[in-house]
Formats: structure tokens, sequence, C-alpha cells
């Protein structure tokens, strides 16, 4: 009995803070229901529901205010610390395979939830986002513009658009008069900085810098170890504030299911977002990936995957890539027989910048969103998801529940309410 009753508190500390998330979660539907029942007909005024999300707005605005400086800091170490001169070859091939299984992911997240809609049925009213009155063209011009933004500090807090604008009675009537039919290709180009961090300018800026750092050398150390202390107190933080998701997800989660028309609707809603997200992770995992190993190395992935386990159930049990790393690597060295030059230059980079999972997660949770409020997206906006989830993925930590910031940075990037994260809060422990 001791030794079981020491192996359930061990279960229970190293997975404590899933425990008091998923109870969190199921309070704010309790808590949620009953205040919805208490209202009664006239229901509650939006400045009680207010006060009720006043605490998990808190949690949001703090999820927020980490982003910038732990993905700056994530990219510079990361790309910072590769030996460009030493290992070329190794971290070209490297880049480009992280890359192309982020895009995957990104891709696979996106026809999921374009063929499934899951966040559809919402009679919610279109609002915010890409409701916006712009082409695709000026969509993708934006983006390419944002990239490189002229003014470093101002990306950190607000982004380029182009804003087109609707011509007046007057210009439409001597148009008409003059035999022309006025398209919105026609109408006055303008632009403007909205309210939002330029995500992409800081990630492309962050790339450059790392890269700069690395041709360095010995002489730009300095300068890495800045940001490898930034990091590694940016982690520090992101602990603290993912602590607080016990106070903030049943504020949360209370204050939606008081706002919401109908609460078995959004039920559904969420069953079939979990679906989505499932599918997407086995495909990728358990299709795409062994895809790749056969193409690369002529053999079937079915030996090296079974060599992996002991990494895989130390993932699923610590829910971090980071904290797994150690068990991956002496996987891949002793059991695969990978050289240890290649696994440990390729590991601890792959295990901070291959975030695969997390882009599938905001690929299928942005697009949920964006149905959920009957926001229609053109191929071009498509696109524009793809990119900016690869590329804010990058900069995430292989902790729990990173994935929720990923979430927030990417709503907030692509224009549609951070605060609708509140939706996807209530299942975040699951995936």
């Amino acid at each position: 009995m001791d030794k079981a009753g020491a192996k359930l508190k061990e279960c229970l500390q190293g997975n404590l803070l899933t425990s008091l998330t998923l109870g969190g979660a199921l309070l704010g539907v309790v808590l949620g229901v009953c205040l919805r029942l208490a209202g009664g007909e006239e229901g509650w005024t939006d400045r009680e529901i207010m006060y009720i999300a006043f605490p998990g707005q808190i949690f949001l605005q703090i999820l927020r205010a980490i982003i910038l400086p732990l993905m700056v800091s994530s990219i510079v170490s990361s790309i910072g610390s590769l030996d460009l001169k030493m290992s070329w070859r190794i971290a070209v091939r490297a880049m480009a395979y992280y890359m192309l299984t982020t895009v995957t992911a990104v891709v696979l997240g996106i026809v999921l939830s374009a063929v499934i809609r899951p966040g559809a049925g919402s009679s919610s009213e279109t609002t915010g986002g890409f409701s916006r009155k712009t082409t695709t063209t000026d969509a993708m011009l934006d983006l390419v513009r944002n990239m490189f933004p002229p003014n470093i500090v101002r990306a950190c807090m607000a982004r380029f658009q182009t804003v087109l604008i609707e011509p007046t009675s007057e210009e439409l009537e001597a148009a008409a008069d003059a035999g022309r039919n006025l398209t919105v290709l026609d109408w006055k180009i303008d632009g403007q900085y909205t309210d939002s961090t330029d995500t992409i300018g800081m990630v492309v800026f962050a790339i450059a810098l790392g890269i700069a750092v690395s041709k360095m050398g010995e002489g730009g150390r300095p300068l890495l170890d800045l940001f490898d202390t930034l990091g590694d107190a940016t982690m520090v933080m992101t602990g603290w504030a993912i602590w607080l998701s016990p106070v903030g997800v049943p504020s949360l989660i209370s204050s939606r299911i008081l706002q919401m028309e109908s609460v078995t609707a959004m039920a559904g809603q969420l069953g079939w977002y979990l679906m989505t997200v499932y599918l997407g992770l086995f495909l990728h995992g358990g299709v795409a990936i062994p895809l790749f190993f056969t193409i690369a190395t002529r053999q079937l992935p079915f030996k090296f995957l079974y060599n992996m386990a002991e990494a895989a159930a130390t993932a699923f049990g610590t829910l971090s890539s980071s904290a797994t790393l150690p068990v991956s690597m002496k996987c891949v060295e002793e059991k695969n027989k990978v050289d240890l030059r290649v696994s440990k230059f390729v590991m601890p980079i792959g295990a901070t910048i291959n975030m695969d999972g997390s882009a599938l997660y905001g690929a299928v949770a942005v697009l949920f969103i964006a149905q959920m409020r009957n926001i229609p997206l053109s191929f071009g906006q498509y696109f524009i998801v793809c990119l900016t989830v690869s590329l804010t993925s990058i900069g995430m930590s292989g902790i729990p529940q990173s994935s929720l910031i990923v979430l927030v940075m990417v709503l907030d990037t692509v224009g549609l309410p951070p605060s609708d994260a509140s939706f996807i809060i209530a299942v975040d422990w699951m995936m």
C-alpha cells in the first residue's frame, strides 16, 4: 500500500497543473450553468457578465504580455546557437525538415477544418477579424509588408493593414453617368496601423538576428547569452502565468456560458472541434511523419517508432517535449544508433522550434472560431492563417499548455478577438 500510495502521490504531483486546470474547467461549466439558471428569463446584464469575466481577462492579458519576449528570445537562442559554419548541411536540412513538417501540420489542420467545419451552425453575427473590406491581393501584400516592419519598436505595438475607402454616393453617380460600374478594385487605397503586435515581423526579425548572432561566432556570444537568460526568465514567468489558469479558466468559461444562446449547441461544436484536432494529430503523427521517414531513409518506420516508445510514453506523461528531450536523445542514440554529432545538434533545436502539434492545434482553433463567428475566408486568407500559425509556432516553448499562448497570439495576429480563446480553454487540457 505504501508503494501504491507513493506512486499515486507522485502521479498527482506530476500532473497537478493538468488536474487543477481540469477542475477549473469543470467548475466553470457548473458555475456558468447554475448562474444561467439563476438568471431566469431576464438573464444577466453585460456589466454583471463583465464582473464575472474579469479574473479571466487578467489571465489572458498576462499571457499576451509574455508572448513577445518568449517568442523572440526562443527564436534568437535556437537559431543563434546553430554552428552554421561547421554544420551548414545538417542545419539547412534540419531547418528545411522542421519547416516542412510544421507547414504540413498547419495545412492538414486547415483542410480538415474546411471539410469538417467544426464551428459551423453558430448563430453569432459576423464581427471583427477578416470581415473588414479588403481584397485577397491587399491581404497578401499586407502580409509581406508586415514581415519587414520599418520600425521594430512600433512593430511591438501595431501592424499595418490596407484600408479600402468606399466611394461616396456622388462618386457612384458620376461613375454611373460615365457608364462605369465601380468594383472594390476601384476603391481608393489607404493604410493604417492597428493596435496589435506585428507578430510576423517580429518573427522575421528574430530569425535574422539569430542568423547574424550565429555567424558572429564568439563575438556574438554575449548577445546570445543575453537572449538565453531572457528566455529562461520568460519561461519562469510563463510557468507562473500558466499556474493562474485554474483561476482564470472558470471565470472565462462561466462568463462565456452566460453569453451563449445555446449551451448544448456549443458543446456539440466543441465535440466536433476535438474530433478534428485528434484526427489531424493522428494523420500527421501516424501517416505523414512515418511517410517522410520512409521517403528519406528507404526503410519502414515501425522499428524506429518501436525504439522511441519510451520517449513517447514520457511525453504523454509530462505533456512537455522539452522535459522529454533527454529520453528522446537516449532512444535515438542508443536504440536507433543515430550519429551523436547529428542527434546532439538537431534534437535540442527541434525540441524548441518544431512544434507541429501546436501548429495544427492553432490552425484548427483559428478556423473554428472564424466559423463560429460566421466569417467566410478566401484562399488568400487561408494562406495568411497558414503562414501566421507556422511562423508563430516556432517561438513556442515545449511546456504544458503553451499552445494557449500560440492560440492567443495567432488570434491577435489575424484580427480575431483573443478573448475567444476562452471557447477552447475548456478542452485545452485534453489536447
